[in-house]
């Protein structure tokens, strides 16, 4: 759960998001956004670079301890410009099998400004 905030949607380097997409998810993830789903690897990977791109400055922190329960892994997480208030806040739910995320889910509960 920690290396799907940190270091996939956290990371600027594109080749150390890449290797950390290989390691996290299944080739055939899916991702549930609150407004679309993307299918694979390489629409993930597209779609954490359009969030970098969009919001370049801000940062994922996370927001609590990992829970996990058989095959679910949670993790709250807040968004927003380092060293300042989050500007959103939410969690990622997600569904495990064999070591890496199959299905994962982004839930948006607060948005702040």
């Amino acid at each position: 759960m920690r290396r799907n905030l940190l270091d996939v949607f956290n990371e600027p380097d594109p080749e150390r998001r890449s290797a950390a997409i290989s390691q996290t998810y299944s080739e055939d993830v899916v991702w549930h956004e609150p407004d679309r789903v993307n299918h694979g690897r390489e629409a993930l990977a597209k779609r954490a670079t359009e969030l970098r791109a969009q919001t370049p400055d801000w940062v994922f922190e996370p927001d609590g301890p990992v829970s996990v329960n058989d095959d679910l892994g949670h993790l709250g997480f807040q968004y927003g410009l380092a060293g300042q208030p989050p500007l959103v806040s939410g969690m990622d739910i997600a569904h495990c099998k064999d070591g890496v995320i199959v299905e994962l889910y982004t839930l948006v509960t607060e948005v702040r400004g």
